[in-house]
């Protein structure tokens, strides 16, 4: 196993057409080109938590965490889709914050509004909060769950999550101490504990024990603001669990009696994540090894790089 992964696991994303990888001291995207070459981008990166250390305590990092996931994710995703299409660098540079912004609303449309609105419907026939907030969360999840098995039908998605299934299997290799090369990867599972797909499941499912303490006399209006709000505590508490329970693919048989419970309590996510990867073909496997490779090159000056 290499001795990075031990202390800073790697994260990843499944982009257009490619992988991004996030290391600790910088991120690599490796984009497969309408010419068939693996296009590369390296960037050094400092993280909002090495720069303010109060980010690093446990539940506040989890927020910290997906705020630079949502930004760095979004645009290492624009990137891709122009290289994708065969755009260049600098027109690849100049995508904007306009399609997450209506993503956002969007989402907050659908897996806020809709369930608060059928919270309302329900309080005078169901006056009990923790009951009402399960038939809420309910609601939430099977949306979030029909919306990825809908879209996963979609022959571009298709390709993407099998990008994302490429991500995990170098993952899973590199942390299984195997040598990484294609053939390797390709032996292992695209379901990984630490993933994106967990986490959002997790926090679908956290949400109905701490919004129900929101009680039942509030407008709709005023319950969508409240969970807004209270999203950063439920966010934390799942980065927690995500974290906890990726100690089990790094430490194996040595990993601890929490992370393996934090384990089990993911499980839902993993068993999600047969929706949103697919196993990897070689050719992709080698676009994620590429970005792998280029994301643990970024180093601090004077220092060698990582080699998994």
């Amino acid at each position: 196993m290499s001795d990075i992964l031990k202390v800073d696991p790697i994260g990843g994303q499944a982009v257009i057409e490619g992988v991004m990888m996030r290391g600790k001291h910088g991120v690599g995207l490796a984009v497969r080109t309408p010419a068939g070459e693996i296009h590369l981008k390296q960037e050094p990166i400092e993280s909002l938590r090495s720069r303010y250390p109060l980010l690093k305590l446990p539940f506040v990092r989890g927020v910290a965490a997906l705020i630079e996931s949502l930004s760095l994710g979004m645009r290492m995703l624009n990137y891709s889709a122009a290289i994708a299409s065969g755009e260049d660098e600098k027109e690849a540079e100049s995508g904007g914050w306009l399609p997450l912004v209506i993503g956002v609303v969007v989402m907050i449309a659908i897996f806020k509004v809709v369930p608060a609105l059928v919270f309302a419907k329900l309080t005078p026939v169901i006056p009990n909060a923790l009951a009402l907030s399960a038939i809420e969360g309910l609601i939430r999840v099977g949306l979030f769950v029909g919306y990825l098995s809908a879209i996963s039908l979609m022959p571009e998605v298709k390709r993407l999550f099998q990008y994302h299934g490429a991500e995990h299997q170098v993952i899973n290799c590199v942390e299984a101490g195997k040598e990484l090369t294609p053939d390797n990867a390709l032996a292992y599972s695209p379901i990984h504990p630490r993933c994106g797909t967990s986490f959002l499941l997790i926090t679908l499912l956290l949400q109905i024990a701490v919004f129900s303490l929101l009680g039942t006399h509030m407008t709709v209006v005023q319950r969508v603001a409240s969970q807004l709000c209270l999203l950063p505590v439920v966010a934390g508490i799942a980065f927690e669990l995500i974290r906890l329970a990726g100690q089990t693919s790094i430490q194996g048989a040595k990993a601890g009696f929490a992370a393996r419970c934090a384990l089990w309590v993911t499980l839902p996510g993993q068993w999600l994540q047969r929706v949103t990867t697919r196993p990897a073909s070689r050719d992709q496997i080698e676009v994620a090894i590429a970005s792998l490779h280029a994301a643990l090159a970024v180093q601090p000056a004077g220092a060698a790089p990582q080699v998994p």
